[in-house]
């Protein structure tokens, strides 16, 4: 009709998360079937409604931050159930929908991931420390069963740090130095370096944006004084390649700031020193390849001798693969090259998100599978250790900064261990059992001791002992997160036998004195007096009393008096048991023989409690035993067991003249008597005499008293005395 104007239909406005959502199905048509895309789809609908009404700091939907997340890995190919629990990863978390709900609704398998992924809530009593270190265990421990519950939670932090800036400053900080000691360290571990260099420079710029940004002002600088010497060498390597016949790609590759600023701090160099180092990485097609390219560059220019690494032989930890060299370039400039194949580079950058990747070349991705399930493996075994969380992250920690050593076994298998490994790190890798019983090893048939450093291929052999136990000393110097927490843990089940073991003999020596045994006191007196003593069970109270925290003879009277609850005094002028304890000096970390005076199998001794440690025997002719004596209630009678055999350290003063073989003269005498010298200290010294403390080992005071007299007989001898004091 004339006059009339229809208006054309406007159309509603596209949304920030709609445009999200567009991007994320155009990147999964790439790869994914259109009834899959529909149920990732139906996945971001349920998260919508179940996520309406919230809003990030920055203000935008809360959906956003989910859809982000699944972008990133639908990059990386990710299959549908793990883009649809990135989709929903914080539905359980947030919202009122639970894992039941979840798991009807799409899958169990996307509930358990999206589980895995959730932190844990209502962690009463526990600092901010505590319950992060709780929720990256739970999460390891959810990793074990699936992979992509780290996928998801690393690319879900990688969005967190990319929009951090709506945070408070104190959040900033905590959140960054967070992703850089753990959420980076798993991403270089799982070798997706991709992601580890974004969490890398994220998070340097949000924990010291000052420093970021002179170095990045610096780096902007020197790319544009250097771009002709770096497009002269770039040019230089091609024509060489093509000369050789070889299709290869060359590329230059640049030091992101986080990594710059690692090496200035590490190597105590300025900014000119790191960037001289021009980089450039070499893409070819076969393996042989990247040997002839060696060859090339090699030829080009003069290597740096002691600079070349062949990680393709041996792949690094993560499953990280490439030749490394640094040459001489013109102007007298380091030249860093990194050879590798095109699908060598692809797992350097997706390193275990290939295992969905690149699902048709196989070896590769599943070597990183192998290498990644693996490393889970040996964390889930110091999980179930660790005394709790705090000490898995410390342990986790030590983990994740690997510069690995590779050594054989003596069947030529390969073992990767840290640097500065030891020995007893070799031992626990091979396995448990052997760590636990280790006594030394031969490297290169060669006999050395456990506290040997291993070298790049060195052959290791480690002899065991069926009697040998795991030695407090060695937590000094292991390197690997799985020796610490086993060693840790069997002196921890150790000790503690131990303890109710001599807590046990206390208690019956105390009782014998009451005509009482200890097996045939009535359970109903027993739980009595555990109720009186506030403690859970028999097992408990021997323990401590083992430890010294509780005196036997308190404990013993009030199992014998009728009146449990009454208090139990002892005068200090009350008869104690004259029944000596008798030891063999053999019975571990509860019985300790103190070094003032190092008493020995035929020494009269004296024994006292120190609370938490047991007991430490002492020389009745000791200084510090006087002292003691004078706390009655804190003293017992002990004697050596006619059974005590073993190697016990002494010490003997000697004066004697001070003349060239002397001490070697002492030292063929001492072991020819069949002791051992396990120290000496020089007290005094001029041109004429010398005195010496010597620290030697005998089986008992016999033994010694036949060394001494053999010793006296020497004319270099002038004085020779036992301290005992």
């Amino acid at each position: 009709m004339p006059g009339i104007v229809v208006e054309p239909k406007q159309q509603k406005p596209e949304t920030p998360e709609d445009k999200l959502l567009r991007r994320l199905c155009k990147v999964l048509s790439d790869y994914l079937d259109r009834e899959h895309i529909d149920d990732i789809v139906r996945a971001y609908h349920f998260g919508a409604e179940a996520h309406a009404g919230q809003f990030r700091k920055s203000g935008e939907a809360y959906i956003c931050h989910p859809v982000t997340v699944a972008i990133t890995l639908a990059e990386m190919r990710m299959d549908t159930r793990g883009i649809m629990a990135a989709i929903l990863h914080d539905v359980i978390e947030d919202t009122p929908v639970s894992k039941k709900q979840l798991g009807a609704k799409f899958s169990p398998e996307v509930a358990e991931l999206v589980d895995g992924v959730t932190k844990l809530t209502k962690l009463d009593n526990k600092s901010r420390a505590e319950a992060q270190a709780e929720n990256v265990r739970k999460m390891f421990l959810a990793m074990a069963k699936d992979l992509r519950v780290i996928m998801v939670k690393l690319a879900d932090r990688l969005h967190n740090m990319q929009t951090l800036g709506a945070m408070p400053p104190a959040a900033k900080r905590r959140i960054a130095k967070e992703t850089l000691e753990i959420y980076a360290p798993i991403a270089n571990r799982l070798g997706m370096n991709k992601i580890r260099h974004q969490l890398e420079s994220l998070g340097f710029k949000a924990l010291y944006p000052r420093r970021h940004e002179i170095i990045n002002q610096a780096v902007k600088k020197a790319r544009g004084n250097r771009k002709e010497i770096i497009d002269t060498i770039q040019g230089s390597i091609q024509n060489r390649l093509i000369q050789a016949d070889m299709a290869c790609t060359v590329a230059g590759r640049e030091k992101n700031v986080a990594s710059i600023y690692q090496k200035m701090l590490h190597k105590k160099i300025p900014f000119s020193d790191v960037f001289d180092v021009y980089a450039f990485r070499i893409y070819c097609n076969e393996v042989d390849d990247c040997y002839r390219a060696l060859g090339c560059v090699h030829n080009l220019y003069k290597p740096i001798p002691g600079r070349f690494k062949d990680y393709i032989a041996l792949p690094k930890a993560n499953g990280y693969q490439s030749l490394h060299t640094v040459l001489i370039g013109p102007y007298g400039v380091p030249i860093e090259i990194q050879i590798r194949t095109h699908v060598m580079h692809r797992m350097s950058e997706s390193g275990i998100a290939a295992h969905w990747l690149y699902k048709s070349e196989n070896e590769s991705n599943e070597t990183a599978q192998a290498r990644a399930n693996e490393w889970l493996r040996d964390l889930l075994e110091i999980q179930k250790s660790a005394g709790d969380s705090m000490e898995f992250i410390d342990n986790l920690k030590v983990d994740l900064f690997p510069q690995e050593v590779f050594v054989f076994t003596p069947q030529g298998g390969i073992i990767k261990l840290p640097r500065g490994a030891t020995v007893v790190d070799f031992a626990f890798a091979v396995h448990t059992d052997i760590g636990n019983s280790c006594v030394s090893a031969r490297i290169d048939k060669k006999l050395v001791p456990l506290q040997t450093q291993l070298e790049n291929g060195m052959t290791v052999e480690v002899i065991t002992a069926s009697w040998a136990r795991p030695n407090p000393l060695w937590l000094n110097y292991v390197a690997t997160a799985k020796a610490r927490s086993s060693i840790r843990t069997y002196l921890k089940h150790f000790k503690q036998q131990e303890a109710i073991n001599l807590g046990r003999r206390l208690l019956e020596k105390e009782l014998q004195s009451l005509d009482l045994q200890l097996d045939a006191i009535d359970e109903h007196r027993i739980q009595q007096v555990l109720s009186v003593l506030k403690m859970q069970s028999l097992d408990e109270l021997l323990e401590d009393i083992g430890l010294g925290n509780k005196m036997p003879l308190l404990v013993a009277k009030r199992i014998g008096q009728e009146d449990v609850q009454a208090a139990v005094k002892l005068d200090d002028h009350e008869s104690r048991n004259e029944t000596p304890l008798i030891i063999k000096g053999t019975e571990g970390m509860v019985v300790t023989l103190a070094k003032c005076c190092r008493p020995i199998p035929g020494d009269p001794i004296i024994g006292f409690f120190n609370p938490g440690k047991g007991i430490v025997v002492h020389h009745h002719e000791c200084r510090n035993s006087n002292d003691v004596r004078k706390k009655q209630t804190s003293w017992l009678d002990v004697e050596w067991s006619e059974e005590a055999t073993g190697d016990f350290p002494a010490e003997i003063r000697i004066e004697m003249l001070n003349q060239r073989g002397t001490l070697a003269t002492i030292a063929s005498i001492i072991s020819s008597m069949e002791s051992n010298i396990e120290n000496v200290k020089v007290v005094d010294q001029d041109e004429r005499v010398s005195v010496d403390l010597i620290t030697l080992t005998v089986k008992d005071r016999v033994h010694l008293a036949n060394i001494i007299r053999k010793l006296k007989k020497l004319n270099i001898v002038l004085k020779l005395t036992r301290v005992k004091a």
